[in-house]
């Protein structure tokens, strides 16, 4: 474990495993590095250093009141690269951190990058608007940070159970899964568990996506009820020259876990083309 220090002092926690092809993984809204567990190890043991570090105001990184738009957060990322000295990599987004690998790519010209994935990925607009019509309505973001300064933990209980799609009939992960989740988010800051909302909910990413000129797996469930894929991960794939969009049948939002063992093998599948 390290840290990384952003342009403006706050310190990144991040975790740099194994040798080879860098492979950057930058976690979702309300999420720590440690949810992607399930395949940074084996994306490690397969012959790639894999970092995956803690966003401003989650996990382990420090907290601050401020800084909590994707410019700042692309520039932290770019912070991260150039503190490890890392080329030639790949850069993963999930969700939120979907947003973060598509500033980076225009902000600072996608400077270090050979490969990117946009795993059920907010870009490129998640917001509902007459040009953006199958987005997200601007009530569902103000009742979610309503909810959390009511009562974030339990406002957080119920929605990674959307998250990951369980309900009377359906368990696609464990009881574990989801208390692992929920101490995750516990652990941010409740302004930037606040400030992020509007930050994935209401950028738009449409202006970044001729920016990845490099090969991209955009990934993407079909049942996911978090970030609907026809504004995200169908709407990138199209926008973007060299996707290669996979459309898991039937998923949710949390693919890391509800279908790790497909979503690692098709990142390892990816990464050594």
């Amino acid at each position: 474990m390290t840290s990384i220090v952003a342009n403006d002092g706050t310190k990144l926690h991040v975790k740099d495993w194994g040798t080879g092809r860098p492979v950057v993984l930058i976690h979702g809204w309300p999420l720590n590095a440690d949810s992607w567990e399930y395949q940074a190890r084996p994306i490690a043991e397969a012959g790639y250093r894999v970092v995956a570090y803690d966003r401003r105001g989650f996990g382990r990184s420090d907290q601050p009141f401020a800084g909590y738009d994707y410019d700042t957060l692309a520039d932290d990322l770019k912070a991260v690269m150039e503190g490890l000295g890392l080329s030639d990599a790949a850069l993963f987004g999930f969700s939120m951190g979907g947003g973060e690998v598509a500033r980076y790519m225009s902000r600072h010209g996608g400077a270090g990058v050979r490969q990117a994935g946009l795993i059920s990925s907010v870009a490129p607009y998640m917001l509902k608007a007459p040009d953006n019509p199958d987005g997200v309505d601007a009530s569902v973001f103000e009742e979610m940070k309503d909810g959390i300064e009511a009562d974030r933990p339990g406002f957080l209980q119920d929605f990674f159970k959307q998250f990951y799609g369980t309900g009377l009939l359906s368990h696609p992960v464990s009881d574990g899964i989801l208390h692992w989740s929920w101490a995750m988010a516990m652990m941010a800051s409740p302004k930037a568990t606040l400030d992020c909302i509007d930050a994935f909910g209401k950028t738009d990413f449409r202006p970044d996506m001729a920016a990845f000129t490099m090969p991209t797996l955009v990934v993407h469930g079909t049942g996911d009820a978090t970030v609907p894929i026809d504004t995200s991960g169908r709407a990138a794939a199209k926008a973007i020259g060299q996707a290669e969009l996979k459309e898991y049948d039937g998923a949710p939002h949390g693919l890391t876990a509800t279908n790790a063992e497909q979503l690692t093998q098709d990142m390892l599948a990816f990464l050594n083309d």
